[in-house]
């Protein structure tokens, strides 16, 4: 797979704290110039940028980040704020702390809300793999495979761990084969990209290829 396929499968992300419009520019005209699948950015910038590209490329934003422990009626919101201001794609994450205690029927339904919302805008949900253990990964891949939700996503990149390429790997065996994956957090070249790519992975959240490209 050459850099240019690789490309048309990234998320080009900037989601730091300190993010400036001038920043989330140059990550909209660089998700542009290299036709990557859509720019990942706080939905604070969402309206400006869905301006800003004017359709050209999709706008992607991130609900109930990176913690994933707000109520579900502020992430209802949230979501239709960010698909009222332009947004095509949602990331959303998970209350983690729900799975540790095994309540995995409320998360089921509070995907499945946010799915309602979204209709056929896509929804990305997001485990954070890297706080969970390999059970709890197997059984949010079943409960996300029948949530109507389109990705599960390994990480944050904030909970201090990204995507691996063994929960990619587990992913692609445990969830139902029409669920889509997305590895995110700490992906830095385009070697590890294709390797997440053969192991399962539709998309990759990272902004480091497009830099290594220029």
């Amino acid at each position: 797979m050459n850099k240019e396929e690789l490309l048309r499968r990234v998320d080009h992300t900037l989601l730091a704290q300190d993010a400036r419009w001038d920043q989330i520019r140059v990550i909209l005209d660089d998700a542009m110039r290299f036709h990557t699948a859509s720019a990942c950015i706080p939905p604070l910038f969402v309206k400006p940028a869905a301006d800003y590209v004017s359709g050209k490329l999709p706008i992607c934003t991130v609900i109930g980040f990176p913690e994933g422990y707000h109520t579900t009626a502020v992430k209802a919101f949230e979501t239709e704020d960010a698909l009222k201001n332009g947004a095509s794609e949602i990331d959303m994450v998970i209350p983690v702390g729900l799975a540790k205690e095994g309540s995995y029927d409320k998360i089921f339904q509070e995907i499945r809300l946010l799915k309602d919302i979204c209709g056929e805008h896509i929804l990305k949900v997001i485990v954070e793999t890297y706080l969970l253990t390999e059970e709890e990964k197997i059984r949010l891949c079943d409960v996300v495979s029948r949530s109507g939700a389109d990705y599960i996503k390994t990480s944050t990149g904030f909970a201090g761990g990204g995507a691996t390429f063994a929960d990619v790997a587990l992913f692609r065996k445990n969830a139902d084969p029409h669920l889509k994956i997305k590895a995110a957090g700490g992906i830095s070249s385009f070697e590890d990209a294709e390797k997440f790519v053969e192991l399962g992975a539709d998309r990759l959240g990272t902004s480091r290829l497009v830099k290594l490209m220029k």
